[in-house]
């Protein structure tokens, strides 16, 4: 009987399971299968069988070619998901033959109630070896009557000890299986490392029939499908290995996810939808129940003769056709599914997740909670839109590349590390998707999950062997292994309880700084519409673990506690001067919580948007003095005789409207701090003016050092990201005719650029730039020509003549070039026309949404400001000027000598 049969079966074994290591000095017998209920599980490519299961009476039995491989870590999940399936979910005792240390626990670990016994009929399932018969008809009744029987070992040795006699009829081990129809032969089996039987292929066979491509071109953005569970498939995926229509079985039902609800009802994907409803129908001439506003995938699929009905969802339905956006019937749907149930299932989790930050996408998406059960959860990452090739599907398989999987990955990465096993080609590929998925897979915090709690037990174990990969700027991570194990370390440490010491110092160096203890912080604000960080001036050694207390008033009010101010993910670089992720945030849900940070940091407590506190005492049990400086509140005596002196590696200067962070080195010989605030109070203020906004910033700009950040020289955000390397030039005090202060000013000004009046992407790096000139010459008193070099008379010539030379489109405006033009209406109109400009738009609603539209309505807005009609100065630069906003400035006098007239 082929394999095909016991499909369900061999689903279930295989649970995560991509190869049997059987690597090693044991060596195993071949496994005759003979009997119509036995089926082979685990095979070498010429056939050679050295794990095998069976159907007897209202038992089951699995064998296994040694008894060594029992407890075998390598092959610690199928041997669980053999025991699973022996036992059939009742909750009884595994029996344990005493001498199988290593099997017990093994199944132990995995929550199994185990116990060293011998046979005893009560038992649920009785794992032993293949050497005693003495019971061997008490057995074979116990699996009759509906026992689980594992049983390991082999018969090429007792064929050597006892010559003339009948291996399959004599054998001890054979006493007892060759009746449920099975048998050890006197053959061997080579020791290596052999793949499991791939069971999904013909599934995705059936799906992909007529399907060559995906086309998920256009303006919907999916999201990315995670394929956690052991019963769960990708179908489509990008070259890179992500996942947008995936598939799974679940309880008697299947289930079929695409991670936009678009695609259920677009036409290029008809041939798929309609395989895909036709693989879920398990019931002749059901009904297929589609959500009433998913119209276009009722008018698809009811067009290919399916009897279709625009439903709710309804129990006796054959398929239920739905979006993931509504999880009132979460648990019904997932029963409905169960019991045999089809799903079709389409929708995205990014937009949720920007909408709902702080929560669990995985755990609170109204999507995933029908999802997780079944092993699929829609990522808040997305997938880039476009045309992707199906996987080649021929009679014997596939003959492309494997589809990636993330149980599958992860048990060869562990044999990898673990064992010393070789990776491949494949498994190299996927590494660093890989690391992702484990993140995301861990943020799922599913602690009571069998499955969840042997991902984290294994990972642990890892890092119990390899501890973290040392990693700074002298000694980079470049190898996908080892970027791997920082990603995913940081997520389980965080996730898990706080290391105890021993385990910690064998993962990561803690250095031993001196402490104060029950330090008391006072936190005053009242934040806008966006969250604000609160400093401490405090600072967590790495893995030091820290009580803190707070007031009742803001528990369960989205409060949190963050350590770290380092906030760039760095997962997607080739290359690592640090863990990809190096602080962690608790929200504050008591009064009293335990924190802390495998990496360490400053301590911060996060205000959401629009709070109001006053004076609100934070208690933290033990930490680390920062160097801390806050204008108005620290003298410049104390910062100089003591403050600065402060042991914690990261400082921080507060100022009127901007904080910095920065290794404490470059502050240790910093003697006026008020002077550098000084300076920095006339460039905050000065932004604040030219953006036409209250010198008061609603919220303090932030800047962070860091040994790597995400990209760029620096970036913008909050907080703005910058080099260490950058950190001196904050504090450096200010050289007459020379400044090093343009980057800094350009991310600010990328903070104060605004929608309505932007153009991207020909302005996203130009109109930030105003700010950098503006502050040069109002406060540094720099003139343009020198405050950088790209900004002398002789390249602005230079490139304007280029510019009009190449014929002035527009998709050459960008940069410096488009920094020409506001230029040359600043050089002729001046800064306050600008100011005015923006205060325009402080209120405006009626804003195009286009660029096109955007253009025009700035060219209306600078027009009316300085009254004069700028169109033809505007067109001249390659604008497209539209004759409406002709028409209505044709009242005011025309800018006929503006600068480009000469190139006319």
């Amino acid at each position: 009987m082929s394999v095909k049969h016991f499909k369900d079966d061999l689903k279930f074994l295989l649970r995560g399971v991509s190869e049997f290591d059987i690597q090693g000095e044991s060596v195993p017998s071949d496994v005759f299968v003979h009997g119509p209920s036995a089926f082979p599980i685990g095979l070498t490519p010429d056939g050679k069988t050295f794990i095998a299961g069976a159907h007897y009476g209202q038992g089951r039995v699995i064998v296994v070619s040694h008894e060594s491989y029992l407890g075998r870590e390598s092959l610690s999940t199928f041997m669980i998901n053999a025991v699973c399936w022996l036992n059939k979910g009742r909750k009884e005792v595994i029996g344990v033959l005493p001498e199988l240390k290593d099997a017990c626990r093994i199944l132990s670990k995995s929550g199994l109630q185990c116990q060293f016994t011998g046979f005893k009929r009560e038992l649920s399932v009785f794992v032993c070896t293949s050497y005693n018969d003495a019971q061997c008809k008490e057995i074979q009744e116990f699996v009759a009557a509906g026992g689980g029987l594992l049983i390991g070992g082999h018969a090429w040795w007792w064929a050597h000890c006892n010559p003339g006699l009948n291996v399959m009829t004599d054998c001890p081990g054979n006493r007892i299986l060759s009746k449920m129809g099975l048998c050890l032969l006197t053959k061997t089996v080579k020791g290596r490392l052999y793949k499991a039987p791939q069971v999904f292929q013909d599934d995705i066979e059936f799906l992909l029939r007529g399907v060559s491509e995906f086309d998920i071109q256009g303006e919907s953005v999916p999201s990315e499908v995670l394929v956690h569970g052991p019963l769960a498939f990708s179908i489509g995926s990008t070259p890179d290995g992500k996942t947008f229509f995936a598939g799974t079985y679940y309880g008697q039902g299947r289930v079929i996810v695409a991670s936009h609800e678009s695609y259920l009802g677009r036409k290029t994907l008809s041939t798929f939808m309609t395989n895909a409803v036709h693989w879920l129908n398990k019931r002749p001439n059901g009904v297929i129940g589609v959500l009433p506003k998913l119209e276009d995938a009722y008018s698809l699929l009811s067009k290919s003769g399916l009897q279709c009905q625009l439903t709710g969802f309804k129990e006796d339905l054959s398929v239920f056709v739905c979006t993931s956006y509504n999880d009132a019937q979460s648990k019904e749907i997932q029963e409905f599914v169960a019991a045999g149930g089809g799903l079709l299932i389409g929708g995205h989790a990014w937009w949720w997740s920007h909408c709902n930050p702080g929560c669990n996408v995985k755990t609170e998406c109204p999507g995933n909670r029908i999802l997780d059960k079944m092993g699929l959860c829609l990522s808040e990452k997305t997938v880039t839109a476009g045309k992707y090739k199906a996987p080649e599907v021929k009679q014997h398989g596939f003959t492309s590349t494997r589809l990636y999987h993330f149980q599958d990955l992860l048990q060869h990465f562990a044999g990898h590390v673990l064992r010393g096993q070789r990776l491949g080609d494949y498994e190299q590929q996927f590494l660093k998707k890989l690391g992702n998925d484990c993140v995301s897979y861990l943020r799922m915090q599913a602690h009571d999950c069998n499955m969840y709690k042997s991902v984290v037990e294994l990972l642990t174990e890892l890092f119990k062997k390899t501890g973290f990969p040392k990693v700074s700027p002298q000694c980079p991570v470049a190898s996908p292994k080892d970027h791997l194990l920082l990603q995913v370390g940081t997520e389980l440490f965080r996730l898990c309880e706080p290391p105890e010491a021993p385990l910690l110092h064998s993962i990561v160096d803690a250095p031993n700084l001196p402490s104060v203890s029950n330090a008391r912080v006072w936190i005053s604000t009242s934040t806008s519409d966006k969250e604000e960080w609160m400093s401490t001036g405090l600072y967590l050694c790495p893995g030091m673990k820290t009580k803190m207390t707070v007031p009742r008033t803001i528990i369960g009010k989205g409060w949190q506690v963050q350590i770290g101010c380092q906030t760039d993910d760095l997962s997607n670089a080739k290359e690592l001067n640090r863990a990809p992720i190096v602080y962690v945030r608790f929200p504050l849900e008591k009064e009293s919580l335990q924190v802390w940070n495998i990496w360490g940091g400053l301590i911060y407590l996060i205000a959401p948007p629009r709070s109001t506190v006053q004076d609100i005492e934070v208690s933290i049990q033990t930490a680390v003095q920062a160097p801390y400086y806050k204008s108005g509140q620290t003298s410049v005596s104390d910062w100089v005789a003591e403050i600065r002196k402060a042991p914690a590696p990261w400082a921080e200067l507060e100022f009127e409207n901007i904080i910095m962070a920065l290794p404490s080195e470059v502050i240790r010989h910093l003697d006026c701090p008020d002077k550098v605030a000084a300076l920095w109070d006339s460039i905050m203020r000065s932004i604040a003016d030219l953006a036409a906004k209250p010198a008061k910033f609603p919220r303090k700009e932030r800047f962070v050092a860091d040994v790597q950040i995400s990209c760029g020289y620096m970036h913008s955000g909050y907080p703005i990201m910058m080099h260490t390397v950058s950190a001196p030039d904050l504090v450096n005090p200010y050289v007459s005719g020379k400044s090093d202060f343009w980057g800094p000013i350009h991310e600010l000004g990328h903070n104060q650029q605004c929608s309505n009046w932007e153009f991207p992407p020909h302005t996203t790096e130009c109109t930030c730039n105003l700010w950098s000139v503006y502050v040069h010459e109002v406060v540094l008193g720099v003139n343009r020509a020198n405050a950088h070099e790209q900004m002398t008379p002789q390249r602005r010539l230079r490139r304007i003549k280029r510019y009009i030379k190449s014929g002035r489109h527009l998709q050459d405006w960008e940069v410096w070039t488009a920094l020409e033009t506001y230029m040359q209406l600043q050089e002729q109109f001046g800064w306050d026309a600008f100011k005015k400009v923006f205060s325009s738009y402080h209120d405006m609603n009626d804003v195009p949404k286009n660029n096109n539209g955007k253009m025009n309505k700035y060219a209306e807005m600078f027009s009316k400001v300085v009254r004069m009609n700028l169109t033809s100065f505007f067109k001249a630069w390659g604008w497209p000027i539209q004759p409406s906003t002709e028409e209505k400035l044709r009242s005011l006098p025309d800018w006929n000598d503006h600068p480009l007239v000469q190139y006319d």
